[in-house]
């Protein structure tokens, strides 16, 4: 079957999905991206209670309908408290180590609708001050990291007076750039390439005119870096679930940035052996390079769903990406075998 992946069309999504500010549990422009896209492609729309998306694309049969997942919830943070000095302590979203965003520029997003803009420091960052051993007994912990406000603001009631309170949330700057040599850096690549894959997945075959194989559901999840995104959600008429999530790269790991990695085994346990047989037999046929990799400390939607008891044979793949939940990279090149296995796993009987 003969149809084309537009590459342009993906790297706009996901450029615009990661300009979208959501840390978990603050969703809902990332959210309303997505949906706007589905219905652009004439997918009809449903929202679950909780906030996921889903869209469904007809099939060929609905004998046993499948499911494609991704989250668009990123990491981010909370304010905490507010200090004396007007500076704010932090809570993480999502499993953040504070090193990897010391230094970063940050959003706070007021209940208000306001938005302040600010910075993420150790508390003793200033060499000049504090001296290097004393710059080097920060703990990096949530008592020693802070954000300094781009506002005039030298104690509590100022930062109160601003609007600003406990409970915000806070995003981080993305820091999206692509490069000449195909490389795309930016912050939150997980999961957002994910989605942007899955969008390129589904305007292939509308492009192309084709149908799934099995009718499918297109599942966005808005809580999956806390653990809950697909535990609820999925129709209960799905059989399969293939999540789209990241490949993670590191010492040991047999991904890379440039192929697509399907997920043998995680932290929750393998995935299921049948489908992770067919993804590979997939990529054989189709000249689709490919890794299969194992991840120690990872969880997925599939993972999700499978705790809550859902009976899905779940199986998981995604672009390699390097330094994940930190200042992530992957290639076109990964985007574009990931968005390919999606589709002939789409079109597969």
């Amino acid at each position: 079957m003969n149809y084309t992946v537009d590459m342009d069309y993906l790297l706009e999504k996901l450029v615009a999905l990661l300009h979208t500010p959501s840390p978990t549990g603050d969703t809902g422009a990332a959210i309303e991206l997505v949906r706007h896209a589905f219905e652009s492609l004439g997918m009809p729309i449903e929202r679950t209670n909780k906030g996921a998306l889903r869209a469904r694309m007809d099939g060929r049969a609905d004998n046993r309908p499948r499911a494609l997942s991704g989250h668009v919830d990123t990491l981010g943070a909370m304010v905490k408290e507010i200090k004396r000095d007007g500076r704010l302590k932090l809570t993480p979203l999502g499993g953040y180590l504070w090193q990897t965003v010391e230094g970063e520029y940050c959003r706070i997003h007021t209940a208000g609708g306001q938005v302040f803009t600010g910075t993420v420091l150790a508390h003793k960052t200033a060499v000049h001050t504090y001296g290097r051993e004393g710059i080097a007994e920060s703990k990096h912990d949530d008592d020693d990291v802070e954000v300094r406000l781009d506002v005039r603001t030298t104690a509590k009631a100022e930062t109160e007076a601003l609007g600003i309170a406990v409970g915000d949330w806070v995003s981080f700057d993305p820091r999206t750039e692509i490069t000449d040599t195909g490389f795309v850096k930016s912050r939150h690549l997980d999961d957002k390439a994910g989605v942007a894959i899955m969008l390129a997945a589904a305007k292939a075959l509308c492009d192309a005119g084709l149908r799934p194989a099995q009718t499918t559901f297109f599942y966005i999840s808005p809580y999956e870096e806390v653990g809950h995104g697909a535990a609820s959600g999925i129709p209960a008429q799905v059989k399969e679930l293939l999540v789209i999530d990241m490949g993670a790269l590191g010492d040991g790991q047999n991904s890379d940035e440039f192929t697509v990695s399907i997920c043998a085994k995680d932290s929750t346990g393998p995935y299921d052996l049948g489908m992770r047989r067919r993804l590979v037999a997939l990529c054989q046929a189709h000249d689709i390079p490919y890794k299969v990799d194992i991840y120690p400390h990872y969880g997925s939607d599939g993972s999700a769903a499978l705790r809550a008891g859902a009976d899905l044979v779940v199986g998981l793949i995604g672009p390699g990406v390097d330094a994940s939940h930190a200042f992530e990279r992957t290639h076109c090149d990964s985007l574009l075998h990931t968005t390919r296995l999606a589709i002939e796993y789409l079109l597969a009987e």
